[in-house]
This record gives C-alpha cells, sequence and structure tokens, in this order.
C-alpha cells in the first residue's frame, strides 16, 4: 500500500466515523432533524459517487461513497418515515 493509498483510506476512516453518531442517534430516536433537501441531496450525490467509483475502479471511494449512501439512507428513512412513540 502506497503513502497516497493510505492517506485515502484514512480520509476514509474518518469521514465514516463521523457519519456514526448521528446515524446512531437517528436510530435511536427513530427521527432525524437533518434538513431534508440536505438529506436528500447527500444521499443522491452518495449514491452517484459510488457508481462512479465503481466505473472507475477506485475501491477506497467505492467503500467511502457506499457507505455514505447507507448512512444517509438510513437517515433519510427516519426523515421520511420517523417512529412514532407509545
Amino acid at each position: 500500500m502506497t503513502g497516497i493509498e493510505l492517506m485515502g483510506w484514512a480520509g476514509f476512516g474518518i469521514l465514516v466515523a463521523a457519519w456514526i453518531p448521528q446515524t446512531i442517534d437517528t436510530v435511536r430516536r427513530g427521527s432525524t432533524q437533518i434538513n431534508l433537501a440536505f438529506v436528500i441531496m447527500y444521499f443522491t450525490s452518495s449514491l452517484l459517487l459510488t457508481i462512479y467509483s465503481i466505473l472507475i475502479s477506485d475501491p477506497v471511494f467505492t467503500a467511502l461513497n457506499a457507505l455514505l449512501t447507507l448512512g444517509s439512507g438510513i437517515n433519510m428513512y427516519y426523515k421520511f418515515f420517523p417512529r412514532k412513540e407509545g
């Protein structure tokens, strides 16, 4: 693994780690306060970047964008379908 690739994987880890607390909070609460437009745009952009990364065969960005798509998808799900309390 080259230094450049290691730097890419380090960035991957930090960015994915940044989403973990938000996603855990969303699942625990069963809803999210994240702006709807942000959630939709983030999910869509991450999905498109995942497809792009697959097409150019970039493993760092394929893994990163796939996980960010998953995390933003979870937040989007709870934005549209908040858990009913009671």
